[in-house]
């Protein structure tokens, strides 16, 4: 019995600024399944602005997955969008990334129609392997306790939680603005995942 060939994954490409709007347009939908976990304000909450968006873009640090299937010149059907955080650790973990500097993803959205795709998975690779090129030792992130497609998927993903004694300061000011935000009525913590030495794909990330 032949063996089934994976479906082919979207284009992953820098995001462009006619991106921007289709960007929002990933937010707002990946947002809806919240509502059935009672948490209508964080479904209600607003995308990004077209600015902020365009902060993270001109900088380097926003990339898209474009159709599905690959076409470039598709309307991206999911995003990523992140910044090196050049503080390290004061302490060095007990694992192989140490206390260097760490890449942190902002956000990462899929729109529903292309979830169980493997795409968030590949966009996290593709933001490690530019972060590798910062000297980023380690990709970090906020999220959900609790909800299921936030931090035990990450988890499944090789992403560890991290205790309150091992934030740099970058991180507890982004876990403060999102306190300020409201983001905190749910259970949310930070996570860190080290980048390998070696280029990572889909099929290869944890």
């Amino acid at each position: 019995m032949p063996m089934p060939v994976p479906a082919p994954l979207p284009i992953l490409r820098p995001a462009t600024a006619a991106d921007l709007p289709a960007l929002q347009d990933i937010e707002r939908a990946a947002g809806e399944p919240f509502r059935a976990l009672g948490m209508a304000a964080i479904a209600d909450d607003e995308p990004f602005t077209i600015e902020e968006l365009e902060r993270y873009r001109s900088a380097g640090g926003a990339w898209v997955a474009a159709g599905v299937p690959a076409d470039a010149d598709a309307t991206p059907v999911a995003y990523l969008v992140g910044e090196l955080l050049t503080e390290p650790l004061t302490e060095p973990l007990a694992e192989p990334d140490g206390a260097g500097p760490a890449f942190h993803i902002e956000q990462v959205s899929v729109h529903p129609r292309a979830a169980r795709l493997g795409i968030g998975r590949a966009l996290i690779a593709h933001a490690a392997d530019h972060a590798r090129t910062l000297g980023a030792t380690a990709l970090t992130l906020t999220t959900y306790a609790d909800v299921p497609w936030n931090a035990p998927y990450y988890a499944r993903i090789g992403f560890r939680p991290l205790a309150d004694a091992e934030l740099t300061p970058a991180l507890r000011r982004i876990r403060a603005h999102e306190a300020e935000l409201g983001l905190d009525r749910w259970p949310r913590l930070c996570m860190r995942r080290a980048i390998p030495d070696g280029p990572l794909t889909a099929r290869t990330a944890p």
